[in-house]
């Protein structure tokens, strides 16, 4: 915790620009759940103790998995694929898009106190970022109307903007950053890249992410759509129970 603290006394800035960012999108998914409310005739509070208390349990449930990272063979080394979204997913389906990106944020802070940062927070905030970019869209969609087809139809949603926003952000952001942070060329980082992907065809950003990063955001968001379509109906049940 030590650690943690001192990490945040060395990056102030940062620190103060990532808790905008925060606060930013759950601004975003307070607005669309209202909007959500409105048009199903809902009147109720976002959030409130008992959801509250839950969603903390499906926040530690995602941290744990958050945990478990594999490597991938088409990516460099400090690339790994996590499914800590799962659980945040089925907790967004059943309480909705601020509960959702609520969750991605006490994620990251527990990681934070159980591990600290080893990236200046640069990789806890793509994690976030990334995170709600795949949530965000498929558990509002979803909030709007609360069927079989809107699910499918979310996940796609969900899978696709966080594939697209991903893969921009690595090229625009997070390899950038990365490459300052440790003090490595963009053209080290680019050869580690080519060497492990035979379909990074030119020495480019955009070859890079396109190759490396679009797919891992594809295989994550597909299979954590799939696993969250297949329990989310049995589960629902038991959740909102929790609730009452």
């Amino acid at each position: 915790m030590n650690g943690l603290f001192k990490s945040v006394a060395e990056n102030v800035p940062y620190v103060l620009s990532f808790l905008g960012i925060i606060g930013s999108m759950f601004l975003v998914a307070v607005l669309l759940e209202k909007a959500a409310m409105r048009k199903n005739g809902k009147k109720e509070p976002v959030l409130n103790t008992r959801k509250i208390a839950v969603i903390g349990m499906f926040s530690a449930i995602s941290m744990i998995l958050m945990l478990f990272e594999f490597p991938l063979t088409f990516a460099p080394g400090f690339y790994e694929l996590d499914f800590s979204e799962l659980p945040i997913l089925v907790g967004s389906f059943a309480f909705g898009p601020t509960a959702g990106v609520l969750m991605e944020f006490v994620k990251i802070l527990l990681k934070l106190c159980v591990k600290g940062t080893s990236t200046a927070f640069v990789g806890d905030l793509a994690n976030f970022v990334i995170g709600c970019s795949f949530i965000l869209p498929a558990s509002a969609l979803y909030a709007f109307r609360k069927n079989k087809k809107t699910a499918i139809a979310s996940c796609v949603a969900g899978t696709l903007v966080m594939t697209v926003f991903g893969t921009a952000f690595n090229a625009i952001y997070l390899l950038p950053a990365f490459s300052e942070l440790f003090h490595l060329s963009m053209e080290n980082i680019l050869a580690m890249g080519s060497a492990v992907n035979p379909l990074m065809t030119e020495g480019s950003i955009v070859s890079f992410v396109v190759a490396c990063v679009a797919p891992m955001n594809l295989i994550k968001g597909g299979s954590v759509s799939i696993v969250t379509l297949l329990i989310y109906k049995p589960l629902s049940p038991i959740i909102k129970s929790s609730q009452k």
